[in-house]
């Protein structure tokens, strides 16, 4: 699938998801106490995604002086950041994978397929480094 399709999909399939999650809450919960979950968890989520965030940008710089290749703390600091952008956004669904993401237990989890997705870009030589 190309990247436009996987694009539109999302664009259709993420809302649809996210409705859906927010009825079933709603239902058990009522939408009032919905709500206040869903804005506590975006206030929280935010919170967690700076802290984290210059936590991985300490270690990055800590490495670099060091003398050694900051790739762990880079591949930690796009998980943090795209978490942060699905925490960001409303919903329940987006803001379970974004904690997943942000949070520093359940992170190595995503670095593994992140790490596994650059090798295979970068064997497809489809993967492009720019440099200064």
């Amino acid at each position: 699938m190309t990247r436009n399709k996987w694009l539109w999909a999302a664009l259709f399939v993420v809302p649809a998801v996210e409705l859906f999650g927010f009825i079933y809450v709603a239902g058990h919960l009522g939408v009032p106490k919905a709500l206040l979950i869903m804005m506590a968890s975006s206030v929280i989520g935010f919170l967690m995604m700076r802290f984290e965030g210059k936590k991985v940008l300490q270690d990055s710089k800590l490495q670099v002086q060091q003398g050694k290749a900051p790739g762990r703390s880079m591949l930690d600091g796009l998980c943090v950041f795209f978490g942060g952008l699905l925490l960001i956004l409303p919903g329940f669904v987006t803001d379970i994978i974004g904690f997943t993401l942000v949070f520093p237990l359940t992170r190595p989890l995503y670095r593994v397929f992140l790490l596994k997705w650059i090798e295979k870009k970068m064997k497809n030589g489809t993967f492009t480094v720019y440099r200064r």
